[in-house]
């Protein structure tokens, strides 16, 4: 069985390239089987919210919205607690299946046996 994968994306539109790697690299590891866990800092928080990914664009990617899709199907997508109040975005407003947590259990993840975690 693949080990578990904890995938950080720090940004959004303003960096859409990296942006929709890390989205990329999350779906692909679910596709692949892996245990996969995407957590939305920063400027991606955003697309917790229904509607933000489906705006976003970069041509020649998959859409941002169906790597959303794969990831929320497949393994556990959280919203960063900090970015969120920073941004006025409360559980009530996220897509379904994404939960809001923060720190500490990003760390837990992170620390697990086994774990591979990147940071976008």
């Amino acid at each position: 069985m693949p080990r578990s994968l904890v995938v950080k994306v720090t940004c959004g539109s303003e960096d859409a390239e990296r942006c929709n790697q890390a989205f990329t690299v999350a779906a692909a590891a679910v596709a692949s089987g892996a245990q996969v866990s995407l957590w939305l800092t920063g400027e991606a928080a955003w697309f917790g919210v229904p509607g933000r990914a489906e705006e976003f664009s970069l041509d020649l990617a998959t859409p941002l919205a169906d790597l959303l899709s794969v990831v929320v199907a497949g393994g556990r997508v959280t919203v960063c607690t900090q970015c969120a109040a920073r941004r006025g975005i409360v559980e009530g407003d996220l897509r379904e299946g994404l939960t809001i947590a923060g720190a500490a259990v990003f760390t837990e993840e992170i620390l697990d046996e086994g774990v591979q975690a990147l940071v976008y």
